[in-house]
């Protein structure tokens, strides 16, 4: 009986884990684009993939156990600079978010430095290449922002796996949005490893939206 109560807890820790995981909106599903496609994203796409994110951290706010007033503030901070200089570049939109992201204290200040290294990497558009080279050197950039190594069950367990595989998708030389896909599974994969009692780590998870939205531009 004990086993087969061991069992049914670890099961219902899996399932709350992947509802979390799954992307909404307005309550129902959201279904990743079918296939893939070759272009790289262009500032059009990327200010689609934002407020797609900003969607997601608005309307599941409750899910982040605390941290969705923080990440709303940092949306609307992002969204006034978008508003007062509109973005001409894939870049100029990552460099909004994250100097809108770097204004509010907490895990929003820890993402800034991420964003900034997306604005970096881009330019007029966000390749694979891009996109990789962003999520390695965004990760290292929060960790010297304080954040722990992988491993310690915050958001950096959902950007190393997701970064490794946007690293493989560049050496094999797989479309932009396609290596989205494999970034989202991949910190999907790292997001799980976080939970505690049920409940996923609420910056990993953050992390994870993020990389999802990114599939359906």
């Amino acid at each position: 009986m004990k086993e087969r109560q061991t069992t049914r807890v670890a099961t219902d820790v899996a399932t709350e884990a992947e509802n979390v995981l799954e992307l909404r909106e307005d309550g129902h599903r959201v279904a990743a684009v079918a296939g893939t496609r070759a272009a790289d994203l262009d500032v059009r796409r990327v200010l689609a993939w934002w407020r797609g994110f900003e969607e997601q951290v608005s309307s599941r706010g409750e899910e982040l156990r605390g941290l969705g007033p923080e990440l709303e503030e940092a949306a609307r901070a992002a969204d006034a600079i978008l508003a007062k200089t509109p973005p001409v570049l894939a870049a100029d939109v990552f460099d909004a978010v994250a100097v809108g992201f770097a204004s509010v204290p907490g895990i929003p200040t820890l993402l800034g430095p991420w964003f900034a290294e997306f604005a970096r990497s881009c330019g007029r558009e966000a390749g694979t290449h891009e996109l990789a080279d962003a999520a390695w050197a965004g990760m290292f950039a929060v960790q010297r922002a304080g954040a722990p190594a992988p491993g310690a069950g915050s958001l950096v367990d959902a950007m190393a796996p997701a970064a490794d595989a946007l690293a493989g998708a560049d050496v094999a030389d797989v479309p932009a949005v396609a290596a989205l896909h494999a970034a989202y599974r991949a910190a999907a994969d790292g997001t799980r490893h976080t939970v505690v009692d049920g409940v996923v780590d609420p910056g990993a998870l953050v992390v994870t939206w993020f990389f999802e939205r990114g599939t359906v531009v």
